[in-house]
């Protein structure tokens, strides 16, 4: 028989399970996706629901406070809301549920599934915005990545633990870049987060992928352009926070982010809301300090031996690669970043990567001084044929006067051979190296 104590408690522990919201304000404004509610204990990131005009209910999460108000942004879409509807706080989603069964599944920002299977048994838990690590323990890259473009293995040498950017305007092929690296890297685990993007083309980056060996330990975390900014950028944490815990595992992690550039969108939306002052180009402060805390999550683990090798496409406005804020600031965090040129997709070169204007900070300390010394001259002789090239047409330049020169004209139609590779086609290091050396010797 159980004594007084032992019944207080059971009973105690059954009402504490039933209890599963609180009242906690009213709706005071809404302009169809901010909600700004009667001031009530709630801290940012905290899940609410808010009372529908027909009876059901509409989730939001609460994003700061702003004067007397609580503010919050529906997650669940548009929904019918009154003045004076009653608000009540759920839960808080800073964990997020990790594990195996995760390999091979498409989810949204809120980690429902979207490929029509059963949902994933996880154990485990990793928190959202991942956890501050010293940066002592971060280990230097010195260990190349295979991404399997020749390009990029053989001139722009990605490294295991390295953050690089993808940088072009729209309808240049990044997403076609990242899809050719996502089938034929030799990463362990790869994590593709498409935030921001167009429904069908998710859609058809998921079929393209879904048909690869590879997908087997590829996680995909899509938040198309029409869901709410507050899972657009949960979306990024959460592909980024399923990172680190396969790097916490020991696994070399790719992360590939598209695009970042969307991500800056949905937290600008946020800051305005909070009635934080637009600066450069509309963007916010909060918006700059975002992209360093997210940027930094990559990188090696000196723990475990793990790393995160982060990719993220950003969009140049404009085909504005140079000052647009977003660009600026993200390749002054970056490890590198790759410029992909409109021109040389007009001209039918894919990927459409201008090499001159590209750079890997790491690829020094990842390949061979003998490998390193021909990618620079390739560089070299692209530079010295764009520069003489109208020269050169013009009748205003006799062959045999610059050795170097006529090299560089002699060996172009080599050179952009070497660039191009179609999307089914694989080129791993050793195969790249070799070519470029075959072509350069």
């Amino acid at each position: 028989m159980l004594d007084a104590s032992s019944v207080l408690e059971h009973r105690l522990r059954q009402i504490e399970g039933t209890r599963v919201s609180n009242a906690a304000g009213r709706v005071r404004r809404f302009d169809g996706q901010i909600v700004h509610a009667s001031s009530f204990p709630a801290s940012v990131g905290s899940q609410c629901r808010i009372a529908r005009e027909d009876g059901g209910w509409a989730d939001a999460e609460v994003i700061g406070f702003l004067d007397n108000y609580t503010v919050m942004v529906l997650t669940s879409g548009n929904a019918p809301l009154l003045a004076g509807a009653r608000v009540e706080t759920k839960d808080r989603a800073d964990l997020v549920p990790v594990g195996d069964a995760l390999l091979g599944r498409v989810v949204d920002g809120a980690g429902n599934v979207l490929d029509g299977q059963s949902e994933p048994k996880l154990t485990a838990v990793w928190p959202l915005r991942g956890e501050r690590v010293n940066p002592l323990r971060r280990r230097p890259v010195r260990e190349a990545l295979d991404v399997g473009v020749r390009a990029m293995n053989g001139l722009l040498t990605v490294g295991r633990g390295q953050k690089i950017g993808i940088i072009a305007g729209s309808g240049v092929g990044k997403s076609s870049l990242l899809s050719s690296m996502a089938r034929f890297t030799e990463a362990e685990i790869v994590i593709i987060a498409l935030i921001g993007e167009r429904g069908r083309e998710v859609a058809g980056f998921v079929e393209e992928l879904s048909s690869c060996p590879s997908f087997a330990n590829t996680i995909v975390v899509a938040v198309p352009a029409d869901q709410s900014p507050v899972l657009r950028l949960r979306g990024l944490h959460r592909a980024t926070a399923y990172a680190e815990y396969f790097r916490s595992r020991g696994k070399n992690v790719l992360l590939m982010v598209d695009s970042l550039t969307r991500v800056a969108h949905a937290q600008r939306e946020l800051g305005l809301a909070l009635g934080e002052h637009p600066t450069t180009k509309g963007y916010p402060p909060s918006v700059l300090s975002l992209l360093g805390s997210v940027l930094e999550r990559a990188g090696h683990d000196g723990d475990t031996g793990g790393s995160i090798t982060g990719i993220y496409t950003i969009l140049a406005d404009g085909d504005d690669t140079t000052n647009d804020p977003i660009v600026d600031t993200s390749r002054a965090i970056l490890d590198g970043h790759v410029v992909l040129s409109r021109k040389q997709a007009e001209q039918g070169i894919f990927p459409a990567i201008d090499i001159n204007a590209s750079i890997s900070r790491t690829m020094t300390d990842c390949v061979t001084p003998p490998h390193m010394m021909r990618a620079r001259k390739f560089r070299r002789y692209l530079s010295l044929w764009e520069q003489n090239r109208d020269l050169m047409l013009l009748g205003g330049y006799q062959t045999g006067q610059d050795p170097e020169l006529d090299m560089a004209f002699q060996i172009y139609p080599q050179l952009v051979a070497y660039i191009q590779q179609g999307m089914k086609d694989r080129s791993g290091l050793v195969e790249s190296e070799a070519k470029l050396q075959a072509l350069i010797p």
